[in-house]
């Protein structure tokens, strides 16, 4: 299957749940439907798929026994567990079993087996004490070459082989293999001797050990392999790498524990390693382990080696490897975690490019459109190459469609959608060519497996019928497989469900509850990590059927619900668009809310201070950005109880997030609003502090402007300024003039842009981006991850300009008028910002005249905006540039200088 593992590296950089700033793991980018590790040769699990690691790791190492311990338990007639003999030979401490062979143990597990466990089994006991004693010595001498920069050495303690004595070494240990009655103990001393001699890179010696000391005994357990593995090591180092490939390739068959090594030795031994091992294999287990070897190696397209190993062995475990490798492929392939769309239904990335620019000490300096960086040029690049035009017969529309419109429009279903940039027509083909492949081998293999691995394909194609038909006949005992059946009918019911209503959401609370509620906190075992996991939780079946059930109260036009199944309650506040808001606050007042809507939809509204308040304010906010003063007062009288933005920091004491508290006299989202935004700016510079941004006004004749203010006292005093702003003299056009100044400074170009749009301060983020004015809304399967998709109604530039023109009419004074007319000329430059933002270039940046042509479009917008949005700098410059007000902006705003000239 064809697979563009450079672009995935490349977009997965910006397609993310973060929001297009962070490193991504594509094992986090599906939602693990499948379950690989449902295999039940548990030998195979590092050969699942992955793109994360070389070898699969997501499973409990408990899972894989070594042979080895398994060996020593028998040996010890099961007397002791596998995590007690795993302990004795691999953790014990030799001073242990030294005091145990005195009769005098310390080690409460050598205590608790008693004074005969020593003499009963001396002769192992001894071979431990041995090989412990062997074992810090037992790694191969490293050599320097001028290839060593290249390879990593593991740190250790300095020791290797060489630093024993090599003569002593080999005497004792012959000697000890001569003394041993034990065959199992006898072969292990030659196991050593092997061992020593390759470590110590005498191969020819180690070759001879194993022939003279290992063969002999004729066992073919766990110190055969160990010895093989060494012995194949040893043919490496003579140049023999045929030879120690089919060994290693042995070692590989035959081990439990030491598949993932072995592999790797293949690897280095020989570079047409498996297909040399095809040519030696002579059973049909061999056959179909160097099949899956090159299967597993070369994985464009698994099913011609498939077939090959369904002939020699339908029942093959490894063939069921290779199974569920294709299907992962193939669900990363049609169940990506997010779809975002833009207008035209192409997948769009999300950088860090804006408008603003902050740097400039000019009174009004003009935002720059930044220079695409080389990695949104490679963002770009691959965006155009994968994105695809949205179906022409699809519909933006939500409640009005019926069922069969609701399951079938590919445009509308975020699950198995057409228009995302994972999904091709080879990808398709490969599903159609597995599912044959699928149902033949069922049909000849005894493990309900296939049955499985056939019903999942069905789902796959959105045959949620035959694929429960399926389900429903497979007779098994294996819970694994039985776990995996009922997830699956889980996801034919639902998936299939086209309208989720109030009887639905009882059938869910009723069949399908386990996979909605919380789930307690499972506590570790002493064998996992307490790492931090920078991916958070892997995507899994009950986030999925979440993203399902999000995405059809969208469409049926309940997004109140759609956005709660994803989101927090206070995460409305990083993207507080009307209708979206009055929707979650429809359903959070619903009353008689169904079990379902109880436990698991409002469980989302989280704990944001006072909820009602919370709203009040949003809507407060929406009314005073559209000059609606009096709609704003209304509402932020009822939020007086607002306790702040739900922010939340990092608790230092109790080493965990907690709410933010917020410092008296901080703004908090409602109160401590300084006077200065009635003022003007000096200069652009969002970071610096208001003092030295903003200067103030005359407002001596207003009185009822506090110098700090809550936004129920700030609508207050536009309302009284309105009125005064009804007259005509100087005082009207002062009060007008200050509207218009609130108006543009709590616009994206103003000091005080976060004021009206739920935020705590000015530093540049997706609210203040341009390219989210006058555009549709962007969600259009569901709102995951809605903090990182901005959409904020537009600011409407011509309010400030509306009342700045009153003022300009009221006003008799010629300096004012200047400082008018240079506002205005402001306000017209955000118009301007908000039309390049909708008329994108649209050059194609593989265009060999891409220079050349973003250099004419880019004279083509500067030819607009002096033509259409220049009109307040034109009045000032032909009737206002003699005066005091535009000779000093001249001299501390660039641009208008550059105009003025």
């Amino acid at each position: 299957m064809k697979k563009y593992l450079l672009s995935l590296a490349v977009v997965s950089l910006f397609y993310t749940e973060s929001g297009a700033c962070a490193w991504s793991d594509p094992d986090y980018e599906y939602f693990n439907l499948f379950t690989q590790s449902i295999i039940r040769d548990k030998s195979y699990l590092p050969f699942l798929h992955s793109y994360s690691s070389r070898f699969y790791t997501d499973f409990k190492p408990s899972l894989i026994p070594d042979e080895n311990i398994e060996s020593w338990k028998r040996y010890f007639n099961n007397q002791l567990s596998y995590a007690q003999t795993e302990y004795l030979v691999t953790k014990m401490n030799i001073n242990d079993l030294n005091a145990l062979k005195k009769g005098s143990p310390t080690n409460q597990l050598l205590v608790t087996l008693g004074p005969g466990f020593y003499q009963k089994y001396r002769e192992g006991l001894d071979y431990l004490i041995e090989a412990k004693y062997l074992e810090p010595y037992m790694k191969i001498n490293y050599i320097e070459s001028s290839d060593s920069f290249y390879y990593y050495r593991e740190p250790g303690t300095g020791k290797n082989a060489t630093n024993l004595d090599y003569n002593k070494t080999i005497a004792a240990l012959t000697s000890l293999y001569n003394a041993a009655k034990n065959p199992e103990i006898k072969q292990r001393y030659g196991y050593q001797l092997v061992r020593f001699n390759h470590y110590t890179r005498n191969y020819d010696a180690a070759l001879k050990a194993f022939k003279s000391y290992v063969e002999p005994i004729r066992l073919k357990g766990a110190p055969y392999i160990m010895a093989l593995d060494q012995v194949a090591g040893a043919q490496r180092g003579l140049g023999m790498n045929s030879e120690a490939n089919w060994n290693f390739f042995q070692v590989f068959r035959d081990s439990k524990s030491r598949k993932e090594s072995a592999f790797v030795s293949m690897k280095l031994s020989d570079t047409a390693s498996f297909n040399n091992i095809l040519k030696r294999a002579s059973t049909s287990e061999d056959k179909n382990m160097a099949y899956f070897l090159l299967g597993y190696e070369d994985f464009n397209n698994p099913i011609p080696v498939m077939e090959k190993m369904f002939e020699i062995n339908p029942d093959s475990e490894i063939l069921k490897v290779m199974a569920v490798r294709s299907i992962n492929e193939l669900e990363r392939s049609y169940l990506p975690i997010y779809y975002y769309t833009d207008n035209n239904g192409t997948v769009t990335e999300k950088t860090n490019s804006g408008n603003n620019t902050e740097s400039s000490k000019s009174e009004t300096a003009e935002p720059k459109k930044e220079e695409l960086s080389i990695w949104q040029k490679i963002v770009r690049f691959f965006k155009n190459l994968f994105s695809s035009k949205k179906d022409k017969n699809s519909t933006d529309g939500k409640a009005n469609q019926n069922d069969d419109e609701l399951l079938n429009n590919p445009d509308r279903i975020p699950v198995f959608t057409k228009n995302n940039y994972w999904y091709d027509e080879k990808t398709r083909d490969f599903l159609d060519d597995l599912e044959k492949f699928t149902s033949k081998t069922k049909e000849k293999s005894k493990d309900e497996y296939w049955q499985i691995a056939d019903a999942y394909l069905k789902f796959l194609k959105k045959d949620y019928k035959e694929s429960t038909e399926i389900l429903e006949n497979i007779k098994t005992s294996n819970p694994e497989y039985l776990e995996e059946i009922k997830r699956m009918k889980a996801l034919n019911d639902i998936v299939s469900q086209p309208k989720i209503d109030a009887d639905y959401e009882d059938h869910l609370m009723k069949d399908y509850s386990e996979y909605f509620t919380e789930k307690p906190e499972v506590k570790k075992d002493s064998t996992e990590t307490d790492e931090y996991n920078y991916y958070g939780e892997v995507p899994s079946t009950a986030d999925f059927l979440k993203d399902v059930l999000a995405n059809r109260y969208f469409l049926q036009g309940e997004d109140g619900k759609s956005f709660l199944m994803n989101n927090k309650l206070s995460d409305l506040q990083y993207s507080p668009n009307s209708s979206l808001v009055k929707s979650v606050e429809d359903f959070y007042r619903k009353p008689n809310k169904t079990q379902f809507e109880q436990q698991i939809i409002a469980k989302n509204i989280d704990e944001v201070g006072n909820i009602d308040a919370f709203f009040a304010v949003i809507y407060g906010d929406r009314a005073m950005r559209q000059a609606d003063f009096e709609k704003a007062k209304s509402y932020y009288a009822k939020a007086q109880n607002f306790s702040g933005i739900p922010r939340t920091e990092w608790n230092y004491d109790e080493k965990k997030i907690t709410p933010m508290k917020y410092q008296p006299g901080s703004y908090n989202g409602f109160s401590n609003i300084s006077d200065l935004v009635f003022g003007h700016n000096v200069w652009i510079s969002y970071q610096s502090s208001p003092e030295e941004s903003m200067k103030k006004e005359d407002y001596s004749t207003f009185p009822f402007i506090k110098s700090s203010m809550n936004k129920l006292e700030l609508a207050d005093a536009l309302i009284r300024l309105k009125k005064i702003g009804n007259g005509n003299d100087e005082k009207s056009a002062a009060a007008n003039q200050l509207i218009g100044n609130v108006l543009y400074n709590t616009s994206i170009l103003g000091y005080y842009r976060q004021l009206f749009v739920m935020d705590l301060d000015n530093s540049n983020g997706g609210k203040y981006y341009f390219d989210t004015s006058e555009r549709a809304n962007p969600y259009q399967y569901y709102y995951k991850g809605f903090p990182g998709r901005v959409y904020i109604e537009p600011d409407n530039y011509d309010l400030a300009i509306n009342y700045y023109k009153r003022a300009l009419n009221a006003s008799a004074n010629k300096e004012q008028k200047a400082r008018i007319l240079f506002q205005m000329a402001s306000a017209e430059q955000g118009k301007y910002y908000q039309y390049e933002a909708k008329h994108p270039s649209n050059i194609d940046y593989s265009d060999p005249k891409w220079s050349e042509k973003s250099d004419a479009y880019q004279k083509q917008l500067d030819q607009i905006k002096n033509q259409k949005y220049r009109t307040y700098f034109a009045l000032l410059k032909t009737q206002y540039a003699d005066t005091e007000t535009a000779k000093n902006l001249m001299g501390s705003c660039s641009y208008f200088g550059y105009f003025m000239k």
